[in-house]
């Protein structure tokens, strides 16, 4: 289908992953499973820190909003994703694409934002702590969270906007799975280098930005750690920082991976792993990295499941 300028594009159409019958439905069975997993991990993490009282400190509830966040953020995909492997025609129309791209953009900012939250709360646990319950009340955490939200809403109009007011021609064909920025971009007719350049920059500040945040609070928290005189009280402040710092790790190295690499230098179908992994490993792992690294929610869950098991008794 041949596209004269952008006043005439309507939809656009996913390729997607499949070549054969076989391998689409290997892939959906994958997929669906793992995307089970990670609002099955998501959801009870956020009920687990509502229910627990002990859970009811800023780490946990910025906790929470990061699931909440991150369950937004796969459902912005992977439900249309999945109805795509029963629908021989993958459409979707230009201003749903510039949607999904907008909401995608806005989720992955947003996350970011929550990460660098939850390091500035282990920076006043442990930095100052006889001033923490003060500082990190539960107006500020409510107003960070808002803050972080609009603020990711503001910044994805940006390459939301320039994206989708070039023009295409020629093909409507998305060589992904869903409107991923680069997919999209080669479908325009115009000189794309310097917007190519632009979106990289940007993936570039947006990851840099986060990371220097949380990189300045560890230089803080680690020289404050290092002070502390007994050996048990570091181990015990390490491992408040613990979790947070694997997911950070998790986080920012799957992003760089996916967006702070050369366009050009990737296959396609190199690229579409790299989104589905970036897609499903962080919201997957972040939940069983918390789960199992930290005491205080694996014992919630234990406590809520010993409960649920007394009640069934009588």
């Amino acid at each position: 289908m041949r596209l004269e300028n952008r006043s005439t594009v309507t939809e656009f159409i996913f390729l997607g992953f499949a070549k054969t019958s076989q391998l689409e439905i290997i892939l959906f069975v994958v997929i669906l499973l793992l995307f089970l997993l990670i609002l099955t991990g998501n959801f009870a993490i956020i009920v687990i820190t509502r229910i627990d009282p002990r859970l009811h400190t800023p780490m946990y509830f910025f906790l929470s909003s990061l699931s909440f966040s991150e369950t937004c953020y796969t459902l912005v995909v992977i439900p249309n994703m999945l109805a795509n492997f029963f629908i021989e025609r993958k459409a979707i129309s230009f201003i749903g694409c510039a949607v999904q791209l907008y909401c995608f953009i806005a989720l992955a900012n947003n996350n970011c934002f929550l990460l660098v939250a939850m390091g500035y709360d282990r920076y006043v646990a442990i930095c100052n702590p006889l001033r923490y319950v003060v500082i990190m009340n539960r107006r500020v955490c409510n107003q960070l969270t808002l803050i972080f939200f609009l603020v990711s809403l503001l910044l994805s109009v940006l390459p939301t906007t320039v994206l989708f007011t070039l023009t295409f021609c020629g093909s409507n064909q998305i060589d992904h799975f869903f409107c991923g920025g680069p997919a999209v971009l080669k479908l325009s007719c115009n000189d794309t280098r310097l917007v190519e350049a632009a979106l990289f920059m940007y993936s570039f500040l947006a990851i840099a930005a986060s990371l220097i945040f949380i990189f300045v609070s560890y230089v803080f928290i680690v020289s404050t750690i290092l002070r502390i005189p007994s050996a048990e009280g570091r181990q015990k402040a390490f491992s408040t920082c613990a979790s947070h710092l694997t997911v950070v790790i998790l986080h920012f190295g799957c992003a760089s991976f996916t967006y702070l690499q050369p366009q050009r230098s990737q296959s396609t179908d190199q690229d579409k792993l790299i989104s589905l992994s970036y897609l499903v490993v962080t919201p997957l792992l972040n939940p069983l990295v918390y789960s199992i690294r930290n005491k205080d929610v694996r014992n919630a869950f234990k406590k809520a499941l010993s409960n649920k098991g007394c009640s069934q008794r009588k």
